[in-house]
C-alpha cells in the first residue's frame, strides 16, 4: 500500500470522530430552519406563500453554488474574497462578448458559445491566478484574494465604464434563468447537477480527498507524496469557475452585465459555508453543509426583506452570524479535542 493509501486509509478510520459533530450540527441546523421560518410567518404570512417558496429555492440555488465555490478552498484552509468581484468581473465579460458577437452578425449559437468562453476564461484565470499567489508564492490566503478582489472590481468597472452592458440574447436569458425541465427552474436544475457532481468529486476521488487531507494536516499530505501546490491551484481554479458559473446564471436573471453584480457575494458565500457547518481550520464540509448554510442564509435574508428591516441591519446580522458560526466551530474542534 503508498503513503497515499495509507494516509486515505488513516483519515477514514478518523471519520467516525467527524461524523459524530457533522451529526449533531445537522441536527442543530434544520430546527433552526424551522424556527426561522415559523418566526417570521408570524409577522408576515406571506413567507409561506407558495411564490415566496419558490423565490427561496430560485435564490438559494445561487448562494448554494457560490457556497460550494468557497467550500472547496475552504477545505484547503484558504478562502476566496475575490468571489464576489469575480462574479461582476465575469458577468461584465460574458456580456461583452455577446454584445460584440451579435454586432458582428453572429449566429444565435456563436453569440452563446462567446458569451460561455469569455465568462469560464475569466473565471479560470482569477483562479490560477489566485492559486498561483497562494500555493506557488506562499501569499497568506486572506491578503492574496484581498489584492485580486480589487483588481477583479477595478477590471469590471473598466470594462463596463460603470455602467451595466446591454445585449445580452433572449435565448441566454431562456436556457441560464426563465426556463425549466420538468417545471423546475433552470437554476435549481443547474445547482442540483453541479451539487452532485461536485460531492462525488470530493468524496469518490483522490482530488477530493487530497483537498482535506491538505486541509487537515498539509505535512501529511505533503509526506504521503501528493503535490499539493498543483492541487491548491486546482481548488482555486475549480472555485471560481464555480463562481463564473454562477455569475453566468445571474447575468442571464438580470439581462445585461452588471459591474456591481457580486456585491457582498463574497461575504455571504463564507457565511453559507461556515453556517452549514464548514470548518474554517479546513478539512471538514461539503456540498451538503454548504446547502444547508446557503439555506439558511437565504431564508433569514428573505425573512428580514419581507418584515421590511433595513438593508444595513441586515449586514449587521449576516456578519454577527459569520462570527457566530466561527465560535461554533471553536467550540467543535475544543471538543473533539
Amino acid at each position: 500500500m503508498s503513503d497515499l493509501e495509507l494516509t486515505v486509509a488513516a483519515k477514514d478510520t478518523d471519520r467516525p470522530k467527524l461524523t459524530l459533530g457533522r451529526r449533531l450540527w445537522s441536527a442543530v441546523l434544520p430546527v433552526a430552519l424551522a424556527v426561522l421560518l415559523l418566526g417570521f410567518t408570524a409577522v408576515d404570512r406571506g413567507v409561506l406563500s407558495p411564490a415566496n417558496l419558490l423565490n427561496i429555492a430560485q435564490q438559494t440555488s445561487y448562494l448554494a453554488l457560490f457556497a460550494m465555490a468557497q467550500t472547496v478552498v475552504i477545505l484547503t484552509r484558504g478562502f476566496d474574497l475575490a468571489l464576489g468581484p469575480t462574479v461582476s468581473m465575469v458577468s461584465v465579460g460574458s456580456a461583452l462578448a455577446m454584445a460584440g458577437a451579435t454586432a458582428s452578425g453572429h449566429g444565435a449559437g456563436a453569440v452563446l458559445l462567446a458569451g460561455l468562453g469569455a465568462g469560464f476564461a475569466l473565471g479560470i484565470a482569477c483562479g490560477l491566478f489566485n492559486g498561483g499567489v497562494v500555493a506557488l508564492l506562499g501569499v497568506n490566503p486572506f491578503v492574496a484574494t484581498l489584492g485580486s478582489y480589487n483588481i477583479a472590481i477595478g477590471i469590471a468597472t473598466t470594462l463596463s465604464a460603470g455602467r451595466p452592458v446591454q445585449g445580452v440574447p433572449a435565448p441566454f436569458s431562456q436556457i441560464f434563468y426563465s426556463g425549466s425541465i420538468l417545471g423546475v427552474p433552470a437554476a435549481i436544475v443547474i445547482t442540483l447537477a453541479v451539487g452532485i457532481a461536485l460531492h462525488l468529486l470530493l468524496a469518490r476521488t483522490v482530488f477530493g480527498r487530497s483537498l482535506y487531507l491538505i486541509g487537515t494536516n498539509p505535512r501529511a499530505a505533503a509526506v504521503a507524496g501528493l503535490p499539493v501546490k498543483r492541487i491548491l491551484v486546482a481548488a482555486y481554479v475549480l472555485c471560481s469557475w464555480l463562481a463564473a458559473l454562477g455569475a453566468i446564471m445571474m447575468t442571464a436573471r438580470t439581462g445585461s452585465g452588471e459591474p456591481n453584480l457580486g456585491g457582498a457575494l463574497s461575504l455571504q458565500a463564507i457565511a453559507g459555508a461556515v453556517v452549514g457547518g464548514t470548518s474554517l481550520a479546513g478539512g471538514r464540509g461539503g456540498v451538503g453543509t454548504a446547502v444547508l448554510g446557503a439555506l439558511f442564509i437565504t431564508i433569514l435574508s428573505n425573512g428580514m426583506n419581507l418584515t421590511r428591516i433595513d438593508g444595513y441591519v441586515q449586514m449587521v446580522v449576516l456578519g454577527a452570524i459569520v462570527i457566530i458560526g466561527v465560535l461554533l466551530d471553536r467550540l467543535r474542534q475544543e471538543r473533539r479535542q
